[in-house]
Parts: structure tokens; sequence; C-alpha cells
């Protein structure tokens, strides 16, 4: 493994989107111990909700991007694995 890309659920209920070369594991046990400052330092514990692996760094730091882009609807059907709907949830605008 060269690079996973992972979502955690933060305790305000909001998403982090960050990139490890470390076993999603290890890097999670970072997070809550606050061992990294930063978004999720002041909303502990945070829980690992979606890995992706990737063999080649270049192309894990480009997913991170685009993932962190993305709406808290698009990155949940992501964590549901509703990859079907990741084009709809692009293209359409979020009904109220």
């Amino acid at each position: 493994m060269e690079a996973c890309v992972y979502i955690l659920l933060c305790s305000d209920d909001s998403y982090y989107v960050g990139l490890t070369r470390k076993e999603p594991e290890e890097r999670l046990w970072e997070h809550n111990s606050k061992v990294v400052p930063g978004y999720t330092a002041s909303r502990t514990p945070v829980e690992l909700v979606y890995v992706e692996r990737y063999e080649r760094i270049v192309e894990a730091i480009a997913r991170e991007l685009q993932v962190k882009k993305w709406t808290r609807r698009k990155k949940e059907a992501l964590i549901r694995g509703d990859v079907e709907s990741l084009p709809d949830l692009a293209s359409r605008p979020k009904h109220k």
C-alpha cells in the first residue's frame, strides 16, 4: 500500500477527508490522541467511516482533493457505497 484516502466522522457530525501513508487505524489513533494538530483536534472523538487504498501517491492526492470538494450528501453516498448516485448528486442542486 502506498497511500490511503480516508473519511472521519467527527464528534460535531462533520466529516474530515485525509490522506496517509500509514495504516488508517494508526492514523485514526493519532487523530483521537490529538497527535495531529488541526481540524480534528477540537472534534474528537473521531470515527473512521471510509477508506480507499492506492498504489500510487499521486492518485491518492488527486482523489483526496476531489472528495474534499464534495458536498456532505455526496460524501455520505460514497461512505454508504452508493456509487450509482454520485454522478446525480454532482449535477443536481440540493432540494429543500
